[in-house]
C-alpha cells in the first residue's frame, strides 16, 4: 500500500506543478479539448447513424411483427452505441498523446528543467517521435483488448466475475494508462517499449497508484481534458526515479518554501538532492 501511495503521490504532485505554473496548464489543455471536440462529433454521428447500422446489419428482421424487430433492432443499437463509448475511452489518452506529442514533449520538457540538471531530448524528427508514438501505442491497445477479452470471459464467473473482475480491470487499464503517460518523458531517454514495461513491472503498485485513480477520473472525458497536463507532469517525476535520475520518492519532503521562479521547494529538493549520476 506504501507503493500505491507513491504513485498517487506523483500524480498529486503533478496536478500541483501544472496549477503552480498556469501557462503549462493552458498550453496542455489544448491537445486534450481538441481530441474531446473529434470524439463528441463521432459519437453524436454514431448516435444517429447507430439505428440506420443496425437495419443494414439485421435484414432477417424486416419481416419481424411487433414488438420483436424494436426490440432487437434497439437492443443492438444500445450495444454498437455502448461499444463505441467503451472504445472512445480506452483510446481517448492515446489518441490525445498523439495529437498533443509537441505539446506534451514541450511540457515534459518543462518539468524537467525545474528539476534541474541535463534535459534529455530524442533528437528525432516529429514525423519519427509521432510514428513511435503510434506504433507504441498500438502495442499498448493490443495487450488491453487481449486482456479485456480474458476478463469479459472471466465476467460470467458468479460473484467473482460481478467483484473482482471489474477491479482487475481498472488495475490492468491503470497500469497501461502509467505506461502511456510515463512513455512522453522516457522515449525522449530513448528508453524502448519492453524496457518500459519492465520498469513498470518492476514498481508495480506505484504504476497502478499512478494509474488506478487516472482511470477512474478519465471516464468522465471533460475530467480527462483538464486532468491529462497534470498527468503528463506527474509522469515525467515518475519517470526521472524509474530511470534513476532521482531518489525513489518516500512520501516526505512536501514541506519547504518557494525558490525563485516559482517553482515549489519539494520539486527542486527532490531533483536536486541524492541524484544517481
Amino acid at each position: 500500500m506504501r507503493d500505491f501511495g507513491v504513485g498517487f503521490g506523483y500524480l498529486l504532485r503533478g496536478q500541483k506543478w501544472v496549477a503552480g505554473h498556469g501557462r503549462w496548464f493552458g498550453f496542455g489543455l489544448l491537445p486534450g479539448l481538441v481530441t474531446l471536440v473529434l470524439y463528441v462529433g463521432a459519437l453524436i454521428g454514431l448516435g444517429y447513424g447507430a439505428d440506420d447500422l443496425t437495419a443494414w446489419a439485421t435484414p432477417f428482421a424486416d419481416d419481424w411483427g411487433t414488438p420483436w424487430q424494436g426490440l432487437l433492432r434497439g437492443a443492438l443499437t444500445f450495444l454498437v452505441f455502448a461499444l463505441g463509448l467503451f472504445l472512445a475511452v480506452i483510446t481517448f489518452t492515446a489518441v490525445t498523446l498523439l495529437v498533443g506529442q509537441p505539446f506534451y514533449e514541450s511540457l515534459s520538457e518543462a518539468v524537467d528543467r525545474t528539476e534541474g540538471g541535463e534535459v534529455p531530448e530524442s533528437g528525432l524528427p516529429l514525423w519519427r517521435e509521432l510514428w513511435i508514438s503510434a506504433r507504441d501505442s498500438l502495442r499498448v491497445l493490443a495487450r488491453v483488448a487481449f486482456y479485456g477479452i480474458l476478463l469479459f470471459a472471466a465476467g460470467f464467473i458468479p460473484v467473482a466475475g460481478q467483484t473482482v473482475v471489474p477491479a482487475v480491470g481498472f488495475c490492468v487499464s491503470g497500469f497501461f494508462l502509467t505506461e502511456e503517460l510515463t512513455a512522453v518523458a522516457l522515449q525522449r531517454r530513448g528508453v524502448e517499449f519492453k524496457e518500459r514495461l519492465g520498469m513498470l513491472r518492476g514498481r508495480r503498485a506505484v504504476a497502478l497508484g499512478f494509474g488506478v485513480p487516472l482511470t477512474l477520473a478519465f471516464l468522465i472525458p471533460f475530467v480527462a481534458v483538464l486532468l491529462m497536463p497534470g498527468a503528463v507532469a506527474g509522469a515525467t517525476l515518475m519517470a526521472r526515479e524509474l530511470d534513476g535520475e532521482t531518489p525513489a520518492e518516500d512520501g516526505e519532503g512536501d514541506e519547504g518554501e518557494d525558490q525563485a521562479g516559482g517553482a515549489p521547494a519539494p520539486y527542486e529538493t527532490n531533483g536536486a538532492a541524492g541524484r544517481l549520476g
